[in-house]
């Protein structure tokens, strides 16, 4: 008599359908999981016996789900995927030693007035690299980077750290006695925000002209700006301390809000889910 209870369906060979499934191979599944290709085959077919149905046409080039299998197999993933989800909140160690690589300008501008803020930092060292270049995910040790995009990332979870906004904004010295903000000298930043030319033109504004001072890297352009130097395009949210202390001052109404912006990214399955939630807590926009 066949029984279909999931009493009497081992775990086993269920994770061995739905890897199977959704690869469309059974040597790809048996890569994936660590078995033989025999040994995957023996399952699935044990699996079929138990259920007394079909879920796979095997055929001399591969292997097809069968109406059956491909109506179950949403259910197995999902099911899994739960089941991983919850197993990795309750039971996963919380790490010793949480690794961040960011930007100079990201470390002393973002991440470090927001470091005291992480829950239960007493209970793990932070270690921050500094990131001299953008190298690939693939490549970096870093378990968690914080990177310019627009978080869309294969094999990454990420979390965005604040909406950029970038806007002119100078010493107010150098804005003293009514000048036009657009004839003072500009300064530019190297890197993967917008330059005056991008935000000229999604701004209707006229070409600048080529920029007096050029930076590679955005606190160097800061600390410029702040000196009297120019008119910089920052970045408000990174800038948000030098404007609420009158240092700058951002020309009104100027600002341009971009769908590109920080995000702090880690491999899938890197940082454990709890420290992953109060790494984001503690360094998003909504910490502050």
């Amino acid at each position: 008599m066949v029984n279909t209870s999931i009493n009497h369906l081992p775990l086993e060979w269920i994770r061995v359908f739905e890897a199977a499934g959704r690869l469309g191979s059974f040597t790809k599944a048996a890569d994936e999981i660590g078995l033989t290709q025999a040994a995957v085959s023996q399952r699935i077919r044990n699996l079929e016996d138990r259920l007394g149905a079909q879920l796979f046409l095997r055929q001399p080039r591969g292997v097809l789900l069968t109406i059956e299998g491909e109506a179950w197999l949403p259910y197995v993933s999902n099911a899994l995927q739960t089941l991983g989800r919850s197993t990795d909140e309750l039971f996963s160690k919380p790490l010793k030693k949480i690794m961040i690589s960011a930007s100079a300008s990201m470390v002393q501008l973002w991440v470090i007035p927001r470091l005291s803020a992480l829950e239960q930092r007493e209970n793990y060292q932070v270690s921050v690299s500094t990131m001299s270049i953008d190298p690939d995910f693939a490549k970096a040790n870093a378990m968690l980077e914080i990177r310019y995009g627009t978080g869309a990332w294969p094999g990454m979870i990420c979390a965005k750290l604040y909406q950029e906004e970038l806007a002119p904004m100078a010493a107010p010295g150098l804005l003293a006695g009514g000048k036009d903000w657009r004839d003072l000298p500009r300064i530019a930043i190297s890197g993967p925000r917008l330059g005056w030319q991008e935000w000229a033109a999604q701004m209707n504004e006229a070409v600048p002209s080529a920029p007096t001072y050029r930076f590679d890297s955005f606190v160097a352009g800061l600390t410029a700006a702040k000196a009297g130097l120019g008119v910089l395009l920052g970045s408000v949210p990174l800038c948000a301390d030098a404007l609420g202390q009158n240092q700058l001052c951002a020309i009104k109404g100027m600002g341009l809000l971009q769908d590109a912006s920080y995000w702090m990214a880690a491999k899938e399955g890197k940082v454990p889910p709890k420290q992953w939630a109060a790494l984001v807590a503690g360094l998003s926009e909504s910490a502050t």
